[in-house]
Order: C-alpha cells, then structure tokens, then sequence
C-alpha cells in the first residue's frame, strides 16, 4: 500500500480522559455515555468518534462511485450508527450504515450503497471483524 497519508492523536485517561491529534484541530475530553453510567453531557466517546470517521469516509466512497455512475447525491447523507455491546467475555462492535438518498429510489441507494462497501477504506478494515448493516432510509413526503 502506497501511505497517502497518516493521521496521529493521543489519547490520556481511556474513556474518562481526552483525546488530541498531533495538529491541535481534535482536543475533546472523553466520558462513559449516560447509557454506560456516565454523566453525558458534553464529552464525546470512542464509539462517537468511530461513527463520525465511518460515516464521513463512507460517503466520500459513496460519493466517488456515484460520480463513476453519474448518479446524483447531491443532498445524501450518510449516518453511521456504532453499538458497543458484549461478544463472549470481550467487548464488540457493531454497525448499522443508513443512506439517505433524495434524488434516488431505494434500489439504486442500495446498490450505491453496497457498492461504496467495497471501496471505503473503513468498510474494508472491519470486513469479517464486525457487523455491518447497510440500509436506505425511505423518502418522505411532507
């Protein structure tokens, strides 16, 4: 693999600490969510900061094989949905990818959808290591 380009943060303290990327732009302090016992509030959490990364790079791919296909998904998003939970006697991840698609049908963002699967980079690092859920989101009319 040819490195395009490498990304650091340090993290203090595990989920009740902080993190900090080497240029400064990420520094936010950590807590248990109040699902787990935690205060909430303010503080972000790993599995937060997996589900922002995952959906952002996820559409970015979505976006790359929409402009191959000369699809428009100008006004798509991409939610990324990260459970934490237990698997045996460790912890485990899951996660469910919802597209919403407003200039598409629900066939052609499954298929865009399945097809940024093999592209992003986030989907290929936990291919066969967790869970992942692709869904479209329906269209509603107001």
């Amino acid at each position: 693999m040819d490195i395009l380009y490498t990304a650091r943060a340090t993290a203090r303290g595990g989920r009740e600490g902080e993190v900090v990327s080497d240029d400064g732009v990420l520094d936010l302090l950590l807590a248990h969510p109040k699902e787990l016992g935690g205060p909430g509030g303010d503080k972000t959490n790993p599995e937060q900061l997996f589900a922002a990364g995952y959906a952002a790079c996820f559409h970015s791919a979505l976006k790359r094989v929409a402009g191959h296909e000369k699809l428009d998904v100008s006004e798509s998003t991409i939610t990324a949905q990260v459970s934490l939970g237990i698997d045996g006697k460790a912890f485990g991840l899951a996660v469910t990818l919802v597209g919403q698609f407003p200039n598409l049908d629900a066939e052609q963002g499954k298929d865009l959808m399945e097809k940024a699967h093999q592209v992003c980079p986030y989907s290929r690092a936990t291919r066969d290591n967790i869970e992942v859920n692709l869904e479209v989101a329906p269209h509603y009319v107001i």
